[in-house]
């Protein structure tokens, strides 16, 4: 995070006596440690934050320890440092939504008395989301997950449950884990987890390790709570204060499970969420089903870009950014996040959004006119939330009256479609909000807004209740407009008494200290001194001018000041009213929300699809056990929505049976690695319910998607590139199914040349013989391509490799120059070099390096500099190394070698001398040699 360096030089000064100081510290010093906490104070203009925090605040935020300053003196001395309220509002964003290594706590209080008023992990923002959502909108909603794990021989069985604090929802899932725990990482990505319970762990076990593995993978806070919270006694009581409806089908969805039910248990004593009888009759419950959506690791997010990171040099470096075309307050956007969290397993659905979405990409006034509708809808969730927990005022209620009105004109732009999925838009849409919009539910709202608030004054910025709504209201208006008309006469009256022109000499003001005055300037003041003296009482004689009363004016002015009061503590008692009746409408505003944030994201994938240069392409989907994966002309969508970018298009064709394992060779910076994740960000947006950047697709639904691409050093953990990279594998190999899609870019570099080859075919083989899902395998161990040529023998204890193919990324030598031009096509075909000289030559490494690196590649690898990939090599499967020979060849080379070693087995060397026992191995050799010539197996051991 870059630091407000404007913000540093305006470091708020520290400003304590010796006495409160002292105070201070012996309260500090009492303080429980929390490693993870940091621990503000409000000092009324300013924050201060002490001791190890300060250091934090300092090095992180100001990025400078001279912010730093010393409370008391000597041993006892205390580093502090002081934070403006801008700056806290900066510090606690980054803290609850960006990190996720520390919990945030604010103390008020002085002297040596403080008390804890507000506390926030990034799982359970609570009491800050006042602080976080002020001047921001609410991007994504935290979810707090406890895990009860319960460990076997062969792997473990995981309880899991979680509540969405936004929402109100309370989730429930159990099901079998492996050791790398791919499960539940898949689990937490989808349901976008800030926090995790866990049981504390007596010893740490390996199985502990891997699993707090995989929450810092997926960047979730570990908190550990003590075994006994993980209990399930009273759960269905509790459940059936907090859960809407009756207490029995909450027993039933309890009792089917073993181990979730302790850890909701947990969750649900963390969360405190029977304190606080706002949530009682709020929350829904269900079972979170694993299979419901395509599972994604963390891996595969980082790996195909698609959330959000800092180092995004712009926003359409993901692909959350790309495609967040949302318009409403923050509802859109939150929907968009669990969506591409999520996406589908289930044709029907995917279908249903893509003719959504295709209505709204060829009806262009349908779509631009219920964006601009969308665009005054205010963030009606977090209103919701806000008012079902008391926190709300009337200009919340007005915003959700205003967002209220903007519905009648979405369902009209919707009613005038008659297209040819006119019949999914009523069903969808227009039948729902009938049903919510009418005189039962939403208009009775509205209704009550309109008779309640004084709508008139909102152009004022002023939020009152209506006097008409309530007699005592309007008696007290009455009395109050009576008032300042008397003291508006009384006004004329004086001013006429002293000859002075009225608002122009004689001013009447209105102050909190004096109330009703009435003000002259000093050079009118010795005109009426005299009067001024005997009739009046002066006030205060400022530069500004002479304030003064006279009885009656603060008679009247006192009277309107009572008035006043009760006027407004009647508008209080009233507003309160009014918002316990709105707060009777959340199912109504839950249910619109729901409606409004949906159309709102497809009609961002239709917006997205029509504005692009190349437009977008609805996708044919198949389930996942028929057709294949075609994508015509795909391109990356991120990649070529850069400014820089000239996008060149390729096709995919993963074919069952032919293609379906494609082994993809070439040069560096040729384009492989934008290739195969192009493909599965194809994929991944195609089962959101989005087109896809293609000119054609046709895709068969994936239940996963693997990618194991440049694994980072993670020496933090103790774990090397190699080591992350064999981790990364292994789970897919434990993980994935022949429905999954996997994508493996330079697998085995981390190590000898010889043990990454070994891996890396014996890895293909796995993939290709036991898991059959389809992958793309890009690599530079050229000699995998042969495994496209295996053919398969039919002896039953031989291996069948089926359905591989050899492609390449296409680069050009210029024979002349030696310059590398890249093509960036992928095309049918092995490659036989990988060009890292000529990329190095890019690099401006020094000649003679480059010169000294072919001649000991050539020594090495029979290296031709000037190699061009023509047509015929391409045919030619495999290289042009030496080493590489057909099957055939070896075959025959291997059965003369064999001849051979039997002649010479069979010779009698003990009853020969020296010389005729030379002359019959050469000439056994010479046999071999002359055999040799064609076989070329054989001409290697010459």
């Amino acid at each position: 995070m870059e630091g407000n360096f404007e913000e540093q030089s305006k470091l708020p000064e520290l400003k304590l006596d010796a006495k409160q100081a002292q105070g201070f510290l012996s309260f500090f010093k009492k303080l429980p440690n929390d490693p993870r906490a940091v621990r503000f104070f409000d000092r009324r203009d300013y924050y201060t934050a002490h001791g190890e925090n300060a250091t934090f605040i300092a090095k992180t935020y100001y990025h400078t320890t001279t912010a730093l300053r010393q409370l008391g003196s000597g041993s006892d001395a205390l580093s502090s440092v002081s934070v403006s309220k801008n700056m806290f509002e900066t510090i606690a964003r980054d803290l609850l939504l960006e990190r996720t290594d520390h919990t945030l706590e604010l103390y008020e209080g002085s002297g040596s008395n403080w008390r804890l008023v507000k506390s926030g992990t990034p799982g359970n923002l609570g009491s800050f989301e006042d602080v976080l959502f002020a001047n921001n909108e609410m991007q994504d909603s935290p979810v707090v997950v406890a895990l009860s794990p319960y460990f076997r021989e062969n792997g473990c069985t995981i309880g899991i449950s979680y509540i969405d604090l936004t929402k109100r929802v309370l989730g429930l899932a159990e099901f079998l884990d492996d050791s790398h725990f791919t499960n539940t990482e898949s689990t937490l990505v989808a349901l976008g987890c800030k926090e995790c319970l866990l049981p504390i762990e007596s010893g740490k076990s390996n199985e502990s390790r891997n699993l707090h593995d995989a929450l810092t993978r997926c960047g979730v806070m570990l908190t550990e709570r003590k075994k006994t919270e993980f209990k399930t006694r009273d759960l269905v009581e509790d459940l059936g204060r907090l859960v809407k409806g009756s207490k029995e089908p909450v027993r039933d969805l309890v009792s089917a499970f073993e181990f979730a039910p302790g850890a909701l248990g947990a969750l649900l004593s963390y969360a405190e969420l029977l304190a606080d009888e706002s949530n009682y009759g709020n929350y829904t419950i269900c079972r979170y089903n694993l299979d419901s959506y395509m599972r994604l690791d963390s891996t595969a997010m980082r790996a195909l870009n698609v959330m959000e990171s800092k180092t995004d040099a712009n926003k359409n470096f993901s692909l959350f950014g790309l495609m967040n075309r949302t318009c409403t307050a923050g509802m859109g956007k939150r929907l968009l996040h669990m969506w591409l969290k999520q996406p589908l397993l289930d044709v029907k659905e995917i279908n249903s959004r893509l003719d959504l979405v295709q209505a709204f990409v060829e009806d262009t006034a349908l779509r631009q006119d219920l964006r601009q509708h969308l665009k005054r809808i205010s963030d009606i969730e977090r209103l919701m939330h806000n008012l079902e927990k008391k926190r709300v005022g009337l200009q919340h209620i007005v915003k959700l009256y205003q967002s209220s009105i903007r519905l009648p004109y979405i369902k009209s732009a919707l009613e005038h479609y008659d297209g040819q999925f006119s019949s999914l838009i009523k069903n969808r849409y227009l039948d729902p909000f009938e049903f919510w919009t009418d005189d039962d539910h939403l208009n009775k709202f509205i209704g009550l807004v309109e008779t309640s608030v004084d709508l008139d004054q909102l152009e004022n910025g002023e939020y009152m209740i209506s006097s008409s709504y309530d007699p005592a209201l309007s008696a007290l208006k009455d009395e109050q407009e009576s008032l300042e008309r008397q003291i508006h006469n009384l006004h004329k009256q004086t001013a006429n008494d002293l000859d002075l022109p009225i608002d122009k000499a004689l001013k009447l003001d209105k102050g909190t200290q004096f109330g009703h005055v009435f003000r002259i300037t000093k050079k009118e003041e010795p005109k009426i001194r005299k009067k001024l003296t005997t009739q009046f009482i002066v006030l205060e004689t400022r530069k500004d001018g002479v304030k003064f009363t006279n009885t009656k004016l603060k008679k009247l002015g006192d009277q309107y000041q009572k008035i006043l009061e009760e006027y407004k503590n009647c508008q209080k008692e009233l507003v309160n009213r009014v918002v316990q009746t709105a707060a009777t409408f959340c199912e109504v505003f839950g249910s619109l929300a729901g409606l409004l944030s949906e159309l709102d994201v497809l009609l961002s994938f239709a917006d997205l699809a029509s504005s692009c240069p190349t437009p977008y392409t609805r996708p044919d989907i198949t389930p996942a056990d028929e057709g294949d994966i075609i994508l015509e002309g795909s391109r990356h969508p991120c990649v070529e929505a850069q400014d820089w970018v000239n996008f060149i298009p390729n096709d995919c064709k993963l074919v069952r049976g032919k293609s379906w394992f494609q082994i993809i060779t070439g040069p560096n910076m040729g384009g492989k690695s934008t290739f195969i994740r192009q493909v599965g960000v194809n994929i991944l947006m195609a089962q959101v319910g989005s087109f896809v950047p293609c000119d054609k697709a046709s895709i068969s639904v994936r239940d996963c998607i693997f990618a194991r691409v440049g694994a980072g050093d993670c020496q933090l953990r103790g774990v090397s590139t190699f080591m992350q990279e064999m981790l990364e594998t292994a789970s897919i190999l434990k993980g994935a199914t022949d429905k999954s899609l996997i994508i493996i870019d330079e697998l085995g570099r981390g190590t000898s040349t010889y043990d990454g080859f070994g891996l890396a075919w014996a890895i293909c083989e796995h993939l290709v013989e036991v898991i059959k899902a389809p992958t793309l395998f890009a690599t530079h161990f050229h000699e995998l391509t042969a495994l496209a040529r295996e053919t398969p023998n039919h002896e039953p204890h031989e291996k069948q490799t089926v359905g591989v193919a050899n492609y390449h990324v296409s680069a050009h030598i210029d024979s002349a120059s030696r310059k590398l031009t890249m093509l960036y096509k992928v095309e049918p075909g092995a490659c036989d070099q990988s060009f890292g000289i000529h990329v190095a030559e890019f690099a401006n490494f020094p000649e003679s390096v480059v010169t000294l690196a072919r001649e000991k590649a050539a020594e090495l690898e029979d290296f031709s500099p000037t190699a061009t990939m023509t047509n015929d090599a391409q045919k030619e499967v495999g290289s042009k190394r030496k080493r590489e020979c057909d099957q055939d060849d070896m075959s025959r080379g291997a059965a003369r070698a064999h001849q051979f070693l039997k002649e010479f087995s069979d010779l009698p060397l003990d009853k020969m001398d020296l010389k005729q026992a030379l002359q019959q191995v050469n000439r056994l050799k010479d046999e071999l040699q002359k055999d040799a010539v064609n076989c070329s197996w054989l001409q290697q051991f010459f």
